[in-house]
Formats: structure tokens, sequence, C-alpha cells
């Protein structure tokens, strides 16, 4: 009775995988991940030896009449059979000096995946474990930083009135982000998650316009402040021109903040002044730009998200813009003319930058160095200035010129390691290994003995970041402000003919292999600025590493 039982309960089982039908969604997500899995881990495949592009376009056709697991199953095994029989070399050894960070690697849908045959699982498995180890030939490692670059990729656009020549650019990028991003791990939404909910938006997607909306939408979920996604050409529809405000500006209480003048004329003709409150651009307030931006700007943090969206909200297609004003309580809309930044007002808008001073001694001896415009070849002289200085301010709240290592040669007393890093082992995809810890600092008594003071925020991004470890490490350093931008490291750069888009490269963390992706650099002090101390032309920040340096507290 009990082998008539388990003959049915077979019969029946395999009666239910038959038969059950599986939505197009379903079959594009599986297809996606079983295709890049091919891509670089069949030796046939990885090793360029089939254009696995046209493939895919061959393919998609059949794959779309497909109505049930079985036959979906039995067209990816055929396929695999037909790339020709794998060598098998299993087990491959692990090399014993390599350490491995894995929060990233999961194949475990290979065995778990619902549409998957045991048999078609067991193919995709054998495969992994007899993976191809030569020189990839779709992915190649930068030397000694060891972020991915792309090769032998078709950089051209898709043709927009072909939906399958559309998903395999989807199904590209997912893939490169599925097995060489390093963050994948820290994702607000499963990356899987995201392949399943951007393919009904290809499918949907009508014009070239609408195709690369979704492929913004689609980088934006790496969250990573590094990510930016650059159109290089759209359609006679978009506006060409491009006007901008004649200041910089930043979110506070959903308002937006006057905090520099870039064109002194151009305000002036419009009576704008640092401190002044921005409610509305074209009718529309601030937190409704915050709202419907989510989707369309990859940040690993929200001071950074917003700091993203001032740049956007202060460029334009048109050169008259609608602004509305929030002074002395009033409400004022003004009609303003915007301008082409390469227009005759260019210089205008780089003057603030030839006003700045490099370093500086301040009242009180104490030093003070803008990192954003310091070169190698001024500090020398910022050495001499300051040497004697009983602290110095490092404001490393703009992107530094490469002074990290001989500033930290001054200010540390001993040669520390201040980073370690994971980088993509290309010969296992998805996986990341450590590199040796990297070093700052310099051996030596003669080093400064004052108090060293690191100001940072949301513009403290990547190689400022770096900077900020590196001069913590020094041991005698206090970092004063708010988050920063939570993107440290280099990047991977990918570009097509219509667009060009980028992530950070590998994984930055503290020796101790703390994180620092989308944490940022915490700081020691907490200060964000106000509309009340912007208004009154003060740098609370500032103000607050003075008060610190005077009072210790």
């Amino acid at each position: 009775m009990k082998k008539i039982t388990l003959f049915f309960l077979i019969v029946f089982t395999q009666s239910i995988f038959s038969h059950t039908k599986i939505t197009e969604t379903e079959k594009l997500t599986a297809t996606c991940k079983v295709w890049g899995f091919l891509k670089y881990y069949h030796p046939k495949v990885a090793g360029g030896g089939v254009d696995w592009d046209k493939q895919l376009l061959e393919k998609l056709p059949e794959i779309e009449k497909i109505q049930t697991q079985e036959a979906f199953s039995l067209i990816l095994e055929n396929w695999i059979d037909d790339l020709g029989p794998i060598k098998e070399i299993a087990p491959i050894a692990i090399p014993k000096d390599v350490d491995y960070f894995d929060k990233n690697f999961d194949l475990s849908w290979i065995k778990s995946n619902k549409l998957f045959s045991k048999k078609l699982s067991n193919k995709l498995k054998f495969i992994e474990n007899n993976r191809f180890l030569g020189e990839q030939f779709y992915i190649f490692g930068l030397e000694r930083v060891g972020n991915i670059g792309l090769k032998n990729e078709s950089n051209a656009h898709p043709d927009f009135t072909d939906k399958n020549s559309k998903l395999r650019m989807v199904f590209m990028f997912w893939n490169v982000a599925e097995y060489f991003f390093p963050y994948k791990y820290q994702m607000d939404q499963n990356w899987d998650t995201t392949l399943e909910k951007i393919i009904p938006l290809v499918l949907q997607s009508e014009n070239q316009d609408d195709f690369y909306l979704v492929m913004k939408k689609l980088t934006s979920k790496l969250d990573d402040s590094h990510t930016d996604f650059y159109l290089y050409s759209s359609s006679e529809n978009v506006p060409k021109l491009k006007t901008y405000f004649p200041a910089d500006a930043k979110i506070i209480e959903e308002k937006l903040v006057v905090t520099e003048i870039f064109a002194d004329s151009l305000a002036q003709a419009e009576d704008i002044k640092v401190g002044d409150v921005i409610t509305k651009i074209n009718d529309k307030t601030i937190k409704e730009y915050i709202l419907e931006n989510r989707d369309l700007i990859s940040a690993s943090n929200e001071p950074k998200y917003l700091d993203k969206l001032v740049k956007k909200l202060l460029i334009s297609n048109s050169d008259i813009v609608k602004v509305e004003f929030l002074k002395n309580g009033q409400y004022n809309t003004k009609t303003m003319t915007w301008y082409d930044y390469h227009d005759s007002h260019r210089n205008e808008f780089k003057k603030g930058a030839r006003k700045k001073e490099k370093f500086k001694l301040l009242d009180h001896n104490i030093g003070y160095v803008d990192m954003g415009i310091i070169t190698v070849k001024n500090l020398p002289d910022m050495i001499a200035t300051l040497k004697d200085a009983k602290a110095i301010i490092f404001d490393v709240r703009s992107y530094p010129k490469g002074t990290y290592l001989e500033i930290s040669k001054f200010i540390s007393s001993k040669e520390k390691n201040f980073v370690v890093c994971m980088v993509p082992d290309l010969n296992y995809p998805g996986r990341f290994k450590w590199n040796s810890p990297r070093k700052s600092g310099f051996d030596s008594k003669d080093n400064y003995k004052g108090k060293v003071i690191v100001l940072v925020n949301e513009k403290t991004h990547s190689n400022a970041e770096w900077t900020a470890m590196s001069f913590q490490a020094a041991g005698n350093t206090t970092v004063i402000g708010s988050q920063t931008s939570g993107a440290d490291g280099n990047i991977s750069v990918f570009n097509f003919k219509g667009f060009r888009t980028l992530f950070s490269g590998i994984g930055v963390f503290y020796p101790d292999k703390r994180e620092t992706q989308r944490i940022g650099i915490v700081p020691d002090i907490e200060v964000k600025p106000t509309i009340k101390g912007i208004q009154e032309g003060r740098d609370e920040v500032l103000d607050r590493a003075l008060l610190f340096i005077e009072t210790a507290k």
C-alpha cells in the first residue's frame, strides 16, 4: 500500500511540475540569472568561444512561447548541452593565502529556483564546481587597485523597437552588478527583487527615452553614492539647453537654502543672497522633488541623496524658471532668467574658487587647510606656516587633490594601517577577497604635535573619506561634522553609446573590517548647519571645531 501511495505521489508531483504555468517575468528573471552565470562560469562562454549575446537573442523568442516549468527547464538544459562537454577539474584548490569576503556570494538559487528541474540544477552546480579559470572574455581586473572593467561588450544602443534587444542590455548590466559590485549585500532592495520589478518596465518601454529611464531606475537601486547615470544622447524631444541657478544650495528641513553665490552679477540682478530660502521651483515644492526622485538618484544615505538632488534642482532645460522664495515669513514668486554655464558668465561661476585660500593661520594660533584646493606642491609652505600651530583644521568638505599621504606623514608619529579593501575574484565570480591593509603616516619624532581636526559632511565623498580615514589613523584626530557620502575607494566605469554609469569598484573598510559604505566616516562630534546659522553667515561646523580646540569639549 505504501509503495502504491508513493508511486501516485511521485506521478502527482511530476504532473504539477509539468503543467504549472509560469509568468513572463518568472521566465525572464530566471533566464537572466542563468545567462549571466554561464557568461562568467561556463568555460566556453567565459573564454569567448561563443557569441553569447547572439545566443540570448535567439533563445528569448523560444523561451517566450514556453508555458510550463518542465519545458522551461528543458530548453535551458539543451542550451547548456549545445555548448559542449565540460572537462571535470573539481575539486578546485583554494589558495591558502586567500581570505574571502562572502556576504555578496550566493548561488543557492541554482538549487532552490522553483522553475528548475533537478537535472538543470545539477548541470549548473557542475559548471560552478568546474568553472572557467582562465582570462575572462568579458571582464578584466585593473592591476593593483582591483576594480573591474568591461571588454568585448557591445556598447551600441539596443533596438528600441525590439524588447529582446532591450532585455539583453538589462541582463548584461544586472549581471555585472550581481557578480562584481562589492556592496550588493547592502542594497535596500534585494537585487533579485529589483530584476523582477524592472523587467515589466523594460517590456513597457516604447522608445529610447523610456528605456534609458528604466536603466536609470535600475542603477539607482545600487544605493551607492558613486553611482550616477549620464545620458550621452537622447531623442529629439528632449531639450538640449542647460541653464543654471547662480548659486549653490543645501536642502534643510525640506527647503532649499542658498549657501554660496557663484555669479555675483547674476545674483545681484535677481537679489539672491546667501541664506535665501527656496520653497518651490516651477510650482513644485522641494518636498515633492524629494519624493519623486527616489527611484532616479543612487545614493548611499539620505544626506548624499539630498546633496545629489540639489544639483538636479539647480539645473534647468529652460532659461525661464519660476522660483518661490520665503523671506521674512512672506512667500514671493520670481520668474527668473537662468543662464548657460558656458556663456559669458562662466568665469563668474568659478570666481569663488579663485578667492579661497589654500591654507591660513586663524586667530589664537589655529591653522586651517582647505583640502579641496591645496595640492602636493603647496604642502611644504603649508607645513612651514602651520607646524607650530596649537591645532590644525583640515576641511575635507570637498574633494581633495591627492594630498592625504604626505599630510598623514606630517601629522603622524608612526606608520599605521588605515584601510583594508576587498576586491572581486575573477576566478570565482561573486566572491571577493581581502587585500593587504594600506598604510599611511611615517615613523618620525618630528611629526606635528598639536590637535588635528577634520571637518566632514555629505560632500566628503570617496577620496575625501579615504583621506579622513588616513588622518584618523594618526591617533590625535577629532572628526567634526555630519554624515559623509558613504562611498569610499575607486570606481568601475561602464561606457555605452547611449549612457555612462559607474559604481564603487572595491570594498573599503577600516583595518578591523568595520564598514564604511553607506555609513561613511562617523563624526566624533556631530554638527549640522541650520537655516539660521547660514543666514547669519556662520559656518557652524567650523565654529564647533574652534570651540572644541579651546575647551576640549
